[in-house]
């Protein structure tokens, strides 16, 4: 077999390449990791030690391109997508002025010293300087690791990038123009038209179009992958054609399916899994093997410009940021994070240089100069990046949380297969992301002669949860309980595993025996004093665009109120959701406070709830993608009244096109027993299971 491999140099074989840059992508790392040298640099060198300007190894082939072209749209793709949408709004403005600043501070300073210092002509000095204005946001898989994605340093270096390539692309097309002539009113209209049918394509349709899919594909987890994709590649293909880079249509095709795909859930972890360690690796060899060190013993002249280059792209990078950090007072490591995230320059800074030395604009000089600034940008950044963001996530990390951000430890009794995964889907977007609890999946089997059978069945039935949950890569701890009945089993394993909320299913049917008896809900509200949400999905949780939270009045003075807060906040950042409270005058403050005092931040509204009518008839204010949320209390409570008794009929009753969430707030500890009334009466665990 070895005899049918070529192994000249460079190799040409498919399966060797493959095999050779995987190996790369494993060990690189590592090795460097030991020396506390970021991985993202152990990449790029690797690429200029096998490239074809170092051993010769691999030569930067079609191949090579490909993936390097994917790595790059994909890192853009993951800026937009991990964006906190609601603090991308509200630092916006602070966005524009970055990016204005570490625009307009590198190519002032290096048109004037390539102008009148260097004696280049002008329009050769605004093209070669416009590169210094652009970034690439290569050391971005180092923040999001650390944790600092929703950093607002993080976010405004971010929507900074967007607005100094678009500017420098935009530099890049009235030189190109000027040179050729073809800068007339006709090529402005031009590319007004397309870049805003580009716009409205990729920011109105496309989120349509990828709902539409959510909804008609949920249980296909593999076709999902592979429509993300294609969004992503069309709206690159998109931004090509209106005459952009296609970085900018990978990025706004992140900010279009932003509020689609929650942080939490599989398909993200798809999307960062194969990104990371696939993707962008190669994108970041293929940098390296730009990159030709030899330049630089041409001659003091290529030696003299490439120095130049370097020290006025970083210097005038820091200086940008400098100026940030005065106006919006920010701290120094976060000053420090936005000069490490915009001081790499590569891809549209390969693509300025490329195009001014195909027109005759910039001579050979510049540009080896331009591929020694790519390396050493490219390390500077993923220094400063490390540095910066490891002691800013340790800053952040010892902050002292509320009362409301204690671990969560969620039990989801199951008992329908059907509502495994959904059920399973809004524990992980209801548990505190600050810590690392599992989410504990509970069978509850009765005590009697086909006990054995029964758990094993369960049991299996619960692997489903624990598979969909590791595809989430999030901790799930498998429980089972043989015990007199649903309700004791449940409650014994609230105090045996120290637990916070339950997560239950919704059953509308109430038997001639749950009135005698008692629900296994009313067992519980009796027994625990911990939070319980009913919940009823009955669409993609993805897809869901409004959470209209009802509640009570007197439910501010509860205990657990800070706690339910927190968790509709929680579900609303993750879905991308609008907020909507509708409670008394009273309460409203009370809840505008504790909605704005504590992370995360969401998108809120608040109008007026007068009686228990208007919730009967609030129906035609809704839409079918709108969740109601309604805050119950348990019977004895401050807020308890009548009314919240006839909430689960009214649910069931007249709205039934939407999904809805009971909550009943944690209370203060109570001393009842466990009711075994039902005991005598249960004769097996299926008619039992229908309660959930």
């Amino acid at each position: 077999m070895l005899l049918n491999i070529d192994l000249t140099l460079p190799f040409k074989d498919p399966v060797l390449i493959f095999t050779l840059v995987l190996l790369i992508i494993l060990v690189a790392p590592i090795i460097l990791n030991r020396i506390k040298v970021p991985g993202i640099v152990g990449m790029i060198l690797a690429g200029v030690i096998v490239g074809p300007n170092g051993l010769n190894i691999l030569q930067r082939d079609a191949s090579i391109v490909l993936f390097g072209t994917v790595g790059i749209l994909y890192i853009m793709f993951l800026a937009g997508l991990e964006i906190d949408m609601i603090d991308f709004k509200k630092s916006r403005k602070r966005s524009v002025i970055f990016g204005m600043f570490t625009f307009f501070i590198p190519i002032t300073v290096g048109t004037l010293v390539f102008h009148y210092i260097m004696e280049y002509n002008f329009l050769s000095a605004v093209l070669l300087s416009s590169m210094f204005s652009s970034h690439t946001l290569i050391a971005y898989p180092i923040a999001s690791r650390l944790g600092l994605s929703k950093n607002e340093a993080v976010t405004i270096t971010i929507g900074g990038t967007i607005v100094t390539d678009t500017a420098v692309l935009l530099v890049l097309a009235i030189v190109s123009g000027s040179t050729q002539g073809d800068l007339d009113a006709m090529y402005w209209i031009q590319l007004a038209v397309s870049m805003s049918i580009f716009v409205a394509i990729v920011a109105f349709v496309f989120p349509r179009i990828a709902k539409w899919f959510f909804k008609q594909v949920e249980s296909e987890k593999g076709a999902q992958f592979i429509f993300v994709l294609t969004v992503v590649f069309a709206a690159a293909v998109l931004a090509e054609l209106a005459g952009v880079e296609a970085i900018i249509g990978a990025f706004l095709a992140g900010l279009a399916l932003n509020q689609l795909i929650p942080h939490t859930s599989a398909l993200m972890n798809r999307i960062e899994f194969v990104g990371n360690n696939i993707f962008i690796p190669f994108f970041l060899i293929s940098v390296g093997m730009l990159v030709d060190l030899s330049v630089l013993f041409r001659g003091p002249e290529a030696l003299i410009i490439a120095g130049t280059i370097v020290v006025i792209a970083i210097v005038t990078k820091y200086i940008a940021a400098f100026v940030t950090q005065k106006v919006f007072n920010y701290s120094i490591l976060q000053r420090n994070l936005i000069f490490g995230l915009s001081s790499a320059h590569a891809a549209a800074t390969l693509a300025v240089v490329l195009v001014g030395f195909d027109l005759g604009i910039i001579n050979e000089d510049a540009l080896n100069g331009t591929i020694v600034l790519i390396l050493v940008t490219c390390l500077v950044s993923s220094f400063i990046t490390e540095k910066a963001g490891r002691k800013l996530a340790i800053m952040e990390s010892r902050r002292k949380p509320d009362l409301s951000d204690k671990p969560d430890r969620i039990l989801v009794p199951i008992a329908n297969p059907t509502n495994i995964e959904k059920l399973i889907d809004l524990s992980i977007m209801l548990k505190n992301p600050e810590y690392h609890e599992p989410i504990y999946p509970l069978a509850v089997v009765i005590d009697n002669e086909h006990a054995g059978e029964e758990i094993y069945r369960k049991n299996k039935m619960l692997q489903e949860a624990i598979k969909h949950a590791a595809a989430t890569d999030n901790d799930v701890q498998l429980v089972s309980k043989i015990d007199i009945n649903i309700a004791s089993g449940i409650l014994r394993a609230i105090k045996e595993l120290m637990i916070t909320e339950v997560v239950l299913g919704w059953n509308g049917k109430i038997t001639t025996r749950d009135r005698i008896f008692g629900t296994i809900l009313d067992n519980l509200l009796q027994n625990t004093e911990e939070m319980i949400l009913v919940c009823k999905i009955i669409q993609p949780l993805n897809t869901i665009e409004r959470i209209v939270v009802i509640v009570p009045n007197n439910a501010e003075v509860e205990r657990g109120f800070y706690r339910w807060i927190r968790a509709v906040k929680l579900l609303s950042q993750q879905l991308g959701a609008k907020l909507v409270f509708r409670s008394r005058k009273r309460a409203q403050n009370k809840i505008k406070e504790a909605v704005t005092s504590s992370k995360p931040s969401v998108d809120a509204t608040y109008a007026p709830y007068t009686s228990f009518k208007e919730f009967t008839d609030m129906t035609y204010e809704l839409n079918a993608d709108d969740m109601v949320v309604v805050v119950s209390a348990r019977k004895e409570t401050i807020s308890y009244n009548n009314d919240l008794d006839v909430v689960p009929r009214v649910l069931s009753k007249n709205y039934k096109e939407n999904s809805f969430i009971i909550i009943y707030p944690e209370q203060y500890p109570i001393h009842q027993t466990v009711p075994l009334q039902a005991t005598s009466y249960v004769d097996s665990s299926s008619e039992n299971e229908k309660r959930f």
